[in-house]
């Protein structure tokens, strides 16, 4: 079992995810007879057999254990080879949102590069969708086909290596949404264009990390007639929550108490502390602490809009064309 599906029991020849530690996990396929070594010691794949995704393994040393974790695209990001730079999460959402991806949609990608979007692309369209994706380097388009091949996804992804920005996409009228995650993205947008459904709306994005690519993108995306331009940068900031001691019992009724007494009230009322004034003055609290190192600047991702409507249904007038107005009346009118 692969990315295109669920089941719940470790059968042989599946993909696991392996979590090690919260900075190491990998994937194997389990075969009959083979082990997995790590520090914490040996683990068999015949014992994972039959036992449920998300299960907790015991070495056969008994040093330490590993958890058994279901494909997903999101693990696959975390242990992928790195054959190039990756696309992470909050890209990923962002993207996916942006460019109105569901299930059913065809889409562009170029680059394929190491394939982590292309994992999520395939999960978001799948079952009925289409993934075009192209890359130009042939050991990666290699690499990447394996890949597909091995976690159940050529029905959904088909791979062409191909030079987009020199010979452009030669698709037309095909797809929903368009990604370019390539050094000069302006030099494909033409080609992008043309692969539009030509009779619905679309979505395009660029991947750029640096301004400079961001602007000659944006022009690009003008000339060819594209609207609803606009420019977004993701930055992660995680919190990091806690719960801190505010005061112990005693001195929280004592401070209760005096801060009661200090208020200016009318002499019926008595001395006692209710539970809301309690409550404000209680032993912990939580608080939340932004690291000091915090994951900056990825890429720029700018979106536009590809209106048919405006394109092929409106044609333009000239300089010296007069808008001319016709008033049909009806009978009761002309009589």
């Amino acid at each position: 079992m692969g990315f295109t599906g669920w089941k719940t029991h470790i059968e042989e020849g599946d993909l696991v995810f392996v979590y090690i530690t919260r900075d190491n996990t990998r994937s194997i396929f389990i075969k009959k007879g083979d082990e997995l070594r790590n520090r914490f010691g040996v683990f068999k794949h015949d014992d994972m057999i039959g036992k449920e995704y998300g299960s907790k393994m015991v070495s056969l040393t008994e040093k330490g254990f590993v958890y058994l974790l279901h494909p997903t695209p999101e693990l696959w990001t975390l242990c992928l080879p790195h054959r190039t730079q990756i696309l992470y999460i909050a890209d990923i959402s962002f993207i996916t949102t942006y460019l109105d991806m569901k299930p059913g949609s065809r889409v562009i990608e170029s680059g394929t590069g190491s394939g982590s979007f292309s994992h999520s692309i395939a999960r978001t369209i799948q079952p009925t969708g289409k993934l075009y994706t192209f890359e130009y380097h042939a050991e990666r388009t290699a690499a990447a086909q394996k890949e597909f091949t091995d976690h159940g996804l050529t029905d959904i992804i088909q791979i062409q290596q191909r030079d987009v920005c020199k010979d452009g996409f030669g698709m037309t009228d095909a797809v929903n949404a368009v990604f370019l995650d390539l050094p000069a993205p302006w030099e494909a947008i033409a080609s992008a264009k043309a692969a539009f459904l030509q009779h619905r709306t679309g979505k395009i994005c660029t991947f750029s990390p640096c301004i400079e690519q961001v602007a000659k993108s944006v022009q690009a995306l003008n000339e060819n007639g594209f609207v609803d331009i606009t420019m977004y940068e993701c930055l992660v900031r995680s919190h990091d929550v806690s719960p801190i001691n505010k005061l112990d019992f005693g001195d929280a009724i004592q401070k209760a108490v005096q801060k009661k007494q200090s208020r200016k009230r009318p002499l019926e009322e008595t001395d006692e502390v209710t539970e809301a004034e309690l409550e404000e003055t209680i032993t912990k609290m939580l608080v939340s602490r932004t690291p000091v190192d915090t994951r900056g600047h990825t890429s720029y991702l700018t979106f536009a809009t590809f209106l048919p409507a405006i394109e092929n249904n409106v044609s333009p007038a000239g300089e010296d064309d007069l808008m001319e107005t016709v008033v049909i009346k009806t009978d009761e009118e002309q009589s």
